[in-house]
């Protein structure tokens, strides 16, 4: 595909990395979690279909389990998808944080907004994803959709025994938002992020905050959840199958 072809020709390019090394334990034994059959079809291939939904999004590196990308490589070759995207699959790394970095050092030169996207959120709608990337073309260096909390929240002392936590605070829930992916960032700004923090983070938006940087956020999407236990995948069918019926396929 061209240059001239891409749908960010003359503008800022995009490009999601969507980091799929995990084991998902929490959803039992067998295959790993993005490689989980959703309405027959993979998790994995959702996710990337959700990226490529986006006439954004030019590219799409997919960071495999280390041992794992030649089947990666040849599922994604199985699965219809978008032709105007183009797709790659690098081996990742022991943690999430190696692996994502994985994948942003796959980036070919001309990049300026980086994706990145949790395989085990296949079902985000396009238009969760086209905000963050306004919001990034907007100047901001790093965009993260996010939910207001249903829930109380409360911070405990943990307990490893399953004896009772102490609880230590109750947060206000009007100050607390559920954060989603895909996070959208400045590419200078991720890849000095991954350059600079060593210590272990559990999103990217969380190392662009030790920089010292602004991290904004957008309005998520219900659809947008985790699939992490067996009654996810229940639900993650049922939007599917509300999906279909509205669509009429």
């Amino acid at each position: 595909m061209s240059d001239e072809t891409r749908p960010d020709a003359g503008g800022a390019r995009t490009a999601a990395v969507i980091p799929a090394a995990g084991r998902g334990v929490r959803l039992g034994p067998g295959a790993p979690k993005a490689l989980r059959a959703l309405n027959g079809t993979p998790m994995l291939i959702h996710a990337v279909r959700a990226m490529a939904a986006s006439r954004s999004v030019s590219l799409v590196v997919v960071v495999a389990p280390p041992d794992g990308a030649p089947e990666v490589k040849a599922l994604l070759a199985d699965h219809s998808l978008p032709e105007r995207t183009d797709f790659v699959v690098v081996p990742g790394g022991d943690s999430r944080q190696e692996s994502v970095k994985l994948g942003i050092d796959a980036l070919p030169p001309g990049i300026d907004i980086v994706l990145v996207h949790d395989a085990a959120r296949p079902l985000v709608p396009v238009d969760t994803v086209d905000a963050v990337i306004e919001a990034v073309r907007d100047g901001a260096p790093a965009v993260v959709p996010a939910l207001p909390l249903a829930d109380t929240v409360k911070e405990v002392v943990p307990t490893t025994d399953g004896s009772p936590e102490p609880v230590v605070a109750t947060p206000s829930r009007a100050r607390l938002r559920a954060v989603q992916t895909p996070q959208g960032f400045d590419h200078a700004t991720l890849v000095r992020a991954h350059e600079t923090v060593s210590e272990d983070v559990t999103d990217d938006a969380s190392m662009v905050e030790k920089l010292g940087l602004q991290v904004v956020l957008v309005p998520g999407h219900e659809e947008a959840f985790k699939v992490t236990r067996p009654l996810d995948l229940v639900l993650a069918e049922a939007v599917l199958a509300r999906r279909r019926a509205n669509d009429g396929f």
